[in-house]
């Protein structure tokens, strides 16, 4: 097989402990009227007052919205940029969470394009460059900061939708682990278990053709060299430190490792795109309503099981990423052992162990497997096909907590 590498990442991620102080720099040599969107929580802190601080002290004019909801409800967004309007900004600041940067993502779409948020649903319908994007995590978990993705929530919709291009990914991703040190260790978990689903998804990914179309024709293309790199990093950070910085949220090495590696994450997963697990949490969190990055994780041991039969050398690979003992052992053997530590490390940090335990009805199983189904810009990832008997078997399996049912899925597909 011929090397083959796809990459879509910022023109400049900044990293490390202060580099906040550098937004006031990076947002002159940007534009020079600003929207700032952060949360109302956020925007009541002493490190937000300081980056606004820095952008007065680099004559930066600012506007700052933090009335955002989670989940990106689809009209909060055109709210949000009504009084942006007569600012007139040419940059815009996202300081927060997934919902908050996705958000800001949103903005300079509808800034820069006009129409309504429906009308750039999928991949490619964004027409062109948007408003210069400027993103800084206050949470260790989504990526969204380095993605070319925002999800938003539609009332006309039963499942979130996404708009994926590469123009929504930011100029400058600026992330400081500093900000999430008062992230308590319940969302410490939640967002980094699905920085990892995101860096196993990634690396575990279906392996396309490579040809001249596939990044023209794909914003999601499948693993590829680059991806791997980065995913990798990811699952290495978060093996040694994801329970550290849960338990001992203090620590700031474990910190800053589970900020790199949502990060790294978000730059494999960019590309390469997530697979069965997503898929299924999309119907599974409209009908649960719990949090996107614990209805990933839930499913991950599960969705690994299904697919280890088509990408047993990658889960091999995990397994040494992860820091296990792999000298001795046999792919296969070394598979499960990334599959088990998974389940350790998600009982370790209070992930569920099961669907049942999510809130996940038994009566809502097969709907919930036509739905996931039915997402194919996923499930054309997954490593391992499905048809509706293998899709809701690998539900169910999850529902009763059964990772060897899981695994024994056959799929006629």
């Amino acid at each position: 097989m011929s090397l083959f590498g796809t990459l879509r990442v910022p023109r400049e991620i900044l990293f490390g402990k202060g580099q906040r102080a550098a937004l006031g720099s990076v947002a002159a040599r940007t534009g020079k009227r600003a929207l700032v969107y952060t949360d109302e929580r956020f925007a009541g802190t002493s490190q937000f007052a300081s980056m606004m601080d820095s952008l007065r002290a680099a004559s930066v004019d600012f506007l700052v919205y933090d009335r955002i909801l989670p989940d990106v409800p689809r009209d909060s967004v055109a709210a949000g940029i009504e009084q942006a309007r007569g600012f007139a900004p040419d940059v815009v600041i996202g300081i927060g969470g997934g919902s908050v940067l996705d958000f800001a993502k949103c903005s300079a779409l509808l800034l820069a394009h006009g129409g309504a948020l429906q009308d750039y649903y999928g991949e490619f319908k964004v027409p062109g460059p948007v408003l210069p994007l400027i993103l800084m995590p206050t949470t260790a978990g989504t990526g969204s900061e380095v993605t070319p993705v925002a999800v938003i929530s539609d009332p006309e919709r039963t499942l979130k939708v996404g708009i994926s291009s590469p123009y929504l990914i930011s100029t400058t991703a600026i992330c400081d682990p500093e900000l999430t040190y008062s992230c308590p260790a319940g969302l410490t978990a939640i967002a980094g278990a699905d920085a990892l689903t995101h860096a196993i998804e990634a690396y575990t990914a279906g392996r396309r053709e490579p040809n001249a179309e596939l990044a023209l024709r794909h914003v999601f293309v499948g693993k590829s060299a680059f991806t791997d790199h980065f995913a990798l990093l990811a699952i290495q950070l978060l093996g040694r430190s994801l329970v550290t910085a849960c338990t001992d949220g203090s620590n700031e090495e474990a910190r800053a490792d589970v900020m790199m590696a949502a990060t790294a994450a978000g730059c494999a997963f960019g590309t390469a795109g997530t697979a069965a697990a997503h898929a299924i949490q999309y119907p599974i969190g409209a009908l649960t309503h719990t949090a996107h990055g614990l209805g990933v994780a839930t499913l991950l041991p599960y969705v690994m099981s299904y697919n280890k039969p088509a990408c047993t050398p990658e889960l091999a690979k995990v397994a040494s990423a992860l820091g296990l003992e792999t000298q001795g052992r046999g792919l296969d053997e070394n598979a499960q052992a990334a599959i088990d530590e998974i389940v350790r490390m998600f009982a370790a940090i209070k992930i569920p162990r099961t669907l049942a335990e999510l809130g996940l009805a038994q009566d809502k199983i097969e709907w919930t497997a036509q739905q996931a189904g039915g997402i194919d810009r996923l499930i054309k990832n997954n490593p391992r096909q499905f048809d509706l008997t293998a899709m809701t078997s690998l539900i169910q399996a999850a529902y009763d907590g059964d990772l060897v049912m899981a695994a024994q899925q056959d799929c006629a597909a």
